[in-house]
């Protein structure tokens, strides 16, 4: 399916579909290789998915097409204008992405997270997740436009980096993340 045929996968909720692209789980290579297990980060990704889907649209669609969306060639993402503002579902894959890191680091640390997404349309923003009282994770974002990794393996890699980073910080500090008082 080439860059033209761009289709929507579906719609998580009252936000804008999440993808439009070529089906990269269908196509030679698939998005992770072959034997690309949903486990760990991207289970988060997954269940994070499903459950911003109010209507049911996701039941029937595997785990990998599910996060089709998230894994883009170089040649997509410099095919993506970055004059106008971010897409509406490229920042729902961003909200997906960051709202797993926090599942990750509540189910990694059992301290209760959330976090902020700032995102200007240009494309820049910071990305803050708190637990009590500390900011566990701080994350620039830059050229938010062409939001996506080359494959499920950097994709879960990013996530569970970002998890681990989180992780140290609360274990370093864990009086400042409990916020007991």
């Amino acid at each position: 399916m080439s860059a033209a045929e761009r289709i929507p996968l579906a719609v998580v909720g009252d936000q804008a579909p999440l993808v439009t692209g070529a089906d990269p789980v269908s196509e030679p290579g698939g998005v992770g290789g072959a034997g690309t297990e949903v486990v760990g980060f991207l289970r988060d990704l997954v269940d994070q998915l499903r459950a911003g889907d109010a209507y049911g649209q996701f039941e029937r669609l595997p785990d990998e097409r599910m996060l089709a969306p998230f894994v883009l060639t170089r040649e997509e993402r410099r095919a993506i204008p970055v004059d106008g503002d971010v897409q509406p579902a490229t920042e729902s894959r961003l909200r997906s992405f960051y709202q797993a890191v926090s599942a990750g680091i509540e189910k990694a640390s059992g301290e209760v997270t959330s976090y902020v997404l700032d995102l200007s349309h240009e494309g820049f923003g910071r990305v803050v997740v708190f637990t009590g009282r500390l900011v566990a994770l701080s994350d620039v974002l830059r050229d938010a436009h062409r939001f996506g990794f080359d494959s499920l393996d950097q994709l879960r890699e990013r996530g569970e980096r970002l998890v681990e980073q989180a992780g140290r910080a609360i274990e370093t500090y864990p009086e400042v993340a409990r916020d007991d008082g």
